[in-house]
């Protein structure tokens, strides 16, 4: 039976045409696999599946996904991330190294991402707002020292707010990263220059309403929010978003810039 795989050009120049023949012909490709963006089992005999390989500084592992939900590409994160990953999947099973290799990269950056659109000046702006599931520690430490998540952002230079009166500065070399009108990811410098990896990329692509998309589209960048662990909770309308922001920027805990949309 052959494989429906799909190997993208780029993940291709990566790998090398034998291998990526090698994946096509189904010497190497998994049967069955976990999706790595939606983390449901997938058949690459009976549907469509992409190729994602994930690169770190010294380290690449390729995976398989639902090309439903990601198509075939070459995606930039952290060193820490890929070994933690890799670490986590050769622990549980060594045989499916090469099948799972993203179900660790969640646990780097715990953040809760809402959408919704944001007056400010008379304008609704849309928005993104993030806030982590528990503290986040200085990179380098134990932990348990409070949490440094707001003092992190305020040097990668996000400004503080402590009320919301105006569109917050834009975060240069910093994006929005929106597909066939769907949240992927936020897109932050790469080290010493190099391409832009994910900040937050999401497990699985999020949808953002028609008004979020056009208001996104009209303004050609998005205002991202953040906030430590419990400052905002899921609200489930948008004016309860923005009370929630008012008082969490009242109380000196929210911080904010903007940042240009990539894609459509």
């Amino acid at each position: 039976m052959p494989r429906m795989l799909d190997v993208s050009d780029d993940v291709r120049a990566e790998i090398g045409d034998e291998e990526a023949d090698r994946l096509l012909a189904g010497e190497n490709a998994p049967g069955s696999y976990d999706c790595t963006s939606c983390r449901t089992p997938g058949d690459s005999e009976q549907e469509r599946t992409s190729t994602v390989l994930f690169i770190g500084d010294e380290t690449a592992v390729l995976a398989f996904a639902h090309a439903t939900c990601l198509p075939s590409q070459v995606v930039q994160v952290t060193e820490e991330q890929l070994q933690g990953a890799v670490r986590s999947i050769t622990g549980q099973d060594s045989a499916a190294g090469h099948e799972r290799p993203s179900e660790a990269l969640p646990e780097q950056a715990v953040l809760g991402v809402t959408s919704g659109l944001v007056l400010l000046g008379g304008e609704l702006h849309p928005a993104l707002v993030v806030e982590p599931t528990g503290p986040i520690a200085r990179p380098g430490t134990t932990g348990g020292g409070g949490d440094d998540f707001l003092p992190l952002l305020i040097e990668q230079g996000f400004m503080p707010l402590s009320q919301l009166t105006e569109v917050p500065p834009v975060l240069h070399g910093w994006s929005v990263l929106l597909a066939m009108g769907q949240l992927h990811a936020v897109l932050q410098p790469g080290t010493g220059g190099g391409s832009p990896v994910a900040w937050w990329q999401a497990h699985q692509p999020l949808q953002v309403t028609d008004s979020w998309r056009q208001a996104a589209n009209k303004h050609q960048q998005v205002l991202l929010f953040a906030a430590p662990v419990g400052s905002i909770g899921r609200q489930p309308r948008e004016d309860l978003l923005r009370e929630a922001l008012d008082k969490a920027a009242a109380n000196g805990k929210l911080v904010a810039c903007a940042m240009p949309l990539a894609g459509t």
